[in-house]
């Protein structure tokens, strides 16, 4: 039976909400498969959409499609304020991937991106890898985050750590005047990919850092490779309320800042790789009001959309690594522009991301 109410609530986002505006959707289905995908394109004000293929079981299609509009429109944002010629788009793909991922159905997802056009350019996203997209690159020519061996970047943890330490940087200078992390106490909630490579930068930029993970082999892997200067916690809670805490960095699920963690969160920063940190629409002020300085996690987790996007013009990671860097700039330019319309970071962020897609629009129109 089809989900009428749901359904509607979709398209009320798409055609009347401030959360819509998406340029197209594309609904995808091949039942010899058993492929059912979303394709989002959110804008391509800036070039052609790009954003990675989430493969996930959702409890309806109506929650797929929301996801993959939400998350189109957050990649619009986020690739504006990395500076890329590119628009939004997302993929979502429904189903439990550890049962229905096979080589057909990616092939016939592949078919389907390519039938785009490439007004949408694919890469990896939670539940899809690089061995993946090896996969789909075999129908699609427009799929990035591809193994070396096949013309690709590789993983792309090191340049979203990397980019994040900018971030942090750039906090520590705005909050205490000064970029360095040298003695400050950083605590790291989510040591896999991403949170692994930010414990190293980190420790060569003389930090002490705390972690925490659900996983208790991340910690000991971490533990066992910095036999100081890096301690650990039993869990989230606990990190939060470390004493002495300066920053703060979620790199493992959303949704970190809520109600309940902002009102005792130690920490005067937050700066972290994990996506859609803020739990709600009015989060960012809770943290304001607490004299807390929030590092937008879209514009500070961007290296890895960075290097896939590089890989449309024959990656090289030292140029990869120098827009990376350029994070530092973008987040100071963040928090003087919070401060300058008296609006908090987050909130500034937008504003300079949809200023540089109206221009962009502006220009095609004339």
């Amino acid at each position: 039976m089809t989900d009428v109410t749901g359904a509607s609530d979709v398209l009320q986002t798409l055609f009347r909400s401030e959360q819509g505006g998406h340029e197209q959707v594309v609904l995808c289905q091949d039942r010899a498969s058993g492929l059912k995908a979303v394709i989002a394109i959110h804008s391509t004000a800036l070039g052609p959409a790009l954003g990675g293929t989430r493969f996930y079981p959702y409890a309806s299609e109506a929650e797929a499609v929301a996801d993959a509009l939400n998350l189109a429109r957050g990649m619009s944002y986020k690739n504006a304020m990395a500076g890329l010629d590119h628009g939004g788009g997302k993929a979502v793909i429904i189903g439990n991937p550890e049962q229905i991922k096979t080589e057909e159905l990616l092939l016939a997802y592949g078919r389907f991106v390519a039938s785009l056009g490439g007004r949408y350019v694919t890469a990896c996203d939670v539940g899809t890898y690089v061995a993946d997209m090896d996969v789909v690159a075999r129908e699609c020519r427009w799929t990035t985050g591809r193994s070396p061996e096949n013309g690709g970047a590789g993983d792309s943890s090191v340049l979203t750590a990397f980019g994040v330490f900018q971030g942090m940087r750039a906090s520590a200078q705005h909050m205490w005047g000064d970029p360095t992390l040298r003695g400050r106490k950083v605590g790291i909630a989510g040591v896999g990919k991403v949170g692994r490579h930010l414990v190293e930068h980190l420790r060569k930029d003389g930090a002490e850092v705390v972690i925490t993970d659900v996983r208790e082999e991340s910690v000991r892997a971490i533990l066992d490779q910095y036999p100081t200067g890096v301690t650990a916690v039993a869990d989230t809670d606990a990190l939060i309320r470390t004493e002495g805490l300066d920053i703060y960095a979620p790199c493992a699920l959303g949704g970190a800042l809520n109600d309940d963690s902002v009102p005792v969160l130690t920490a005067k920063v937050v700066c972290g790789a994990a996506n859609n940190q803020l739990a709600h629409p009015g989060i960012e002020k809770d943290l304001a009001d607490r004299g807390i300085l929030y590092a937008p996690d879209y514009v500070v987790n961007a290296g890895g959309v960075i290097q896939v996007a590089d890989e449309l013009h024959g990656f090289d990671f030292d140029r990869c690594r120098a827009k990376a860097a350029k994070i530092f700039d973008t987040t100071l330019a963040i928090f003087a522009r919070a401060k300058e319309d008296g609006i908090p970071p987050a909130a500034a962020a937008d504003r300079i991301a949809e200023q540089r897609m109206a221009e962009a629009r502006a220009a095609k129109a004339r």
